[in-house]
């Protein structure tokens, strides 16, 4: 335990920030539906979700849509139970859903790909950029009126097929796919076990706009003001495409360390981080009930990435 916390203020100490990479505008939003067979003793039962891909000139950011209503959903809970307290003491309890954290920005002038990955913090992971050998085809398909063409690659251990539309003049695509000369709009590997559906592209004239007056991560009910450590971002406008500026750079061994330190003290952790944060944590007394309990992750023996075949 020692040894962690010596890290995680090390980190938070020294304000290691991600490099300025420029803000872009959002010109084009597109919708997908994510499915991973995560387990291969369950082949009916692949994980699933809505994905959502904003697209600038320079910059791309894609994360999970589900997790956006399901944030919505637990601000709404948290807003019913302070105005419920009276202004007396406050016992919060927020049903969640499993919806992912992850989120990959893609700055292509800069030539640099970075996950964002949440513990209550925000760390920049920077990733080397996704480079796919694609081969082209003559074959064509339409997606809700798109006209798309073929193309096949390999990546991460699975040979991928993609239809990606000309017409639409943006180089990214779902996840890490990307490098075709225009929007990848569906994909997906030869068994089917990794599939990025279409479902839908806006132009960003369609985006909500943030509430005004308001901090991201804050609801106020009445005279509280309830400060959600952990949710909501200085990024939350859809129409601009930026890392946060509170993002902690890390790397992938000190990320998983951080995600191991968790693991074996959550309430522990949970206090670093919020002090690191500026806020404050406190569990209610009561005894072992009242102790963080982390949730047994999913069965993966199918990982998104595979290693490579020698």
């Amino acid at each position: 335990m020692k040894k962690f916390f010596t890290l995680f203020f090390s980190m938070c100490a020294v304000a290691i920030l991600a490099k300025a990479q420029k803000p872009d505008s959002t010109k084009a939003v597109v919708h997908y539906k994510f499915s991973h067979l995560r387990d291969t003793t369950k082949p009916n039962e692949p994980y699933t979700e809505n994905m959502i891909l904003f697209l600038g000139k320079r910059a791309s950011v894609y994360k999970s849509f589900d997790r956006k209503t399901q944030d919505a959903m637990m601000r709404k809970q948290v807003a019913e139970q302070v105005a419920a307290s009276n202004g007396g003491r406050i016992n919060i309890n927020i049903k969640g859903g499993r919806a992912s954290n992850t989120e990959y920005f893609t700055f292509a002038d800069q030539k640099k790909f970075i996950r964002k990955e949440k513990l209550v913090n925000n760390y920049l992971i920077e990733e080397p950029m996704p480079v796919i050998k694609w081969n082209t085809t003559n074959d064509t398909a339409s997606f809700s009126g798109l006209k798309c063409q073929k193309a096949t690659g390999h990546f991460a251990g699975r040979d991928y097929t993609a239809w990606f539309c000309p017409d639409v003049p943006f180089w990214s695509g779902p996840w890490k796919l990307m490098g075709l000369p225009g929007l990848i709009v569906e994909a997906y590997d030869t068994k089917k076990e990794v599939i990025f559906k279409f479902d839908g592209l806006d132009n960003a004239d369609k985006l909500e706009k943030p509430a005004q007056g308001s901090e991201p991560g804050t609801i106020q009910t009445g005279g509280t003001v309830v400060r959600l450590v952990g949710m909501g971002d200085d990024t939350d406008d859809p129409a601009v495409i930026a890392l946060p500026a509170t993002g902690i750079k890390a790397s992938e061994k000190e990320f998983t360390n951080l995600k191991d330190a968790m693991k074996k003290d959550p309430q522990a952790f949970m206090q670093s981080a919020m002090a690191a944060s500026g806020a404050t944590f406190k569990m209610a007394p009561g005894g072992p009930k009242d102790k963080i309990q982390i949730a047994q992750g999913p069965v993966i023996n199918n990982p998104l990435e595979l290693p490579e075949k020698k």
